[in-house]
């Protein structure tokens, strides 16, 4: 490491003094002969392959109380539009294939060393925008784990959860839009604070 850094230094350090040299030179004005042009040429084939991306309209969600009770605090906020866009042909596309959002969160850690709230505490309603083909389905509504009404699909979303999926991705060429309703919910008592959380969206086909 430190010999290549020495070898930068003297190239850099060789470098000014050649341009220094070329400073001092005096070139003449008057062209000698007859000069010469050269045709650069590129061919740029028609190769646009196809992709298929998602991308996610924000890098944050703002969770805000609301709906609170007596033993349990709750709060809510919305999930950054998720866009999946796929623009290969039939042919580029593998036979059978269908494609699929999941979502999984970690544990909100405090500001201050408070302790962690776990992800089983956020879930979510999940939702797409569809066209009314029913091309791409919607997941299923996870609840916190506070929310006994909601058993056995009250997990919250400690682990991997469908957001959206699509029954074929031949049939799903284009763009599809998705969202969720965030929900988070604590026992009363949880320590004051700022808290934050990732949840990783992951595309699969």
């Amino acid at each position: 490491m430190k010999r290549d850094t020495a070898t930068r230094v003297s190239v850099a350090a060789l470098g000014a003094t050649l341009l220094a040299g070329v400073a001092g030179v005096a070139f003449a004005e008057e062209q000698v002969g007859p000069g010469g042009e050269i045709d650069v040429r590129v061919q740029i084939e028609d190769d646009h392959a196809g992709i298929l991306a998602m991308s996610v309209a924000g890098t944050s969600a703002q969770l805000s109380e609301d709906g609170s009770t007596g033993t349990v605090r709750q709060f809510t906020g919305a999930l950054p539009t998720v866009t999946v866009t796929d623009t290969r042909t039939a042919d580029e596309i593998p036979e059978g294939a269908f494609w699929w959002v999941e979502g999984t969160a970690s544990s909100f850690v405090g500001d201050a060393a408070q302790p962690e709230i776990g992800p089983e505490h956020l879930g979510w309603s999940p939702s797409v925008a569809d066209d009314g083909d029913g091309v791409v389905a919607v997941g299923p509504e996870v609840a916190p784990t506070l929310d006994d009404d909601a058993s056995p699909n009250n997990v919250g979303l400690e682990g991997r959860e469908l957001l959206a999926m699509a029954l074929t991705s031949e049939e799903a060429v284009g763009s599809w839009q998705a969202g969720a309703q965030l929900l988070l919910q604590v026992p009363v008592g949880t320590e004051v604070g700022t808290y934050t959380s990732t949840l990783t969206l992951s595309l699969f086909e």
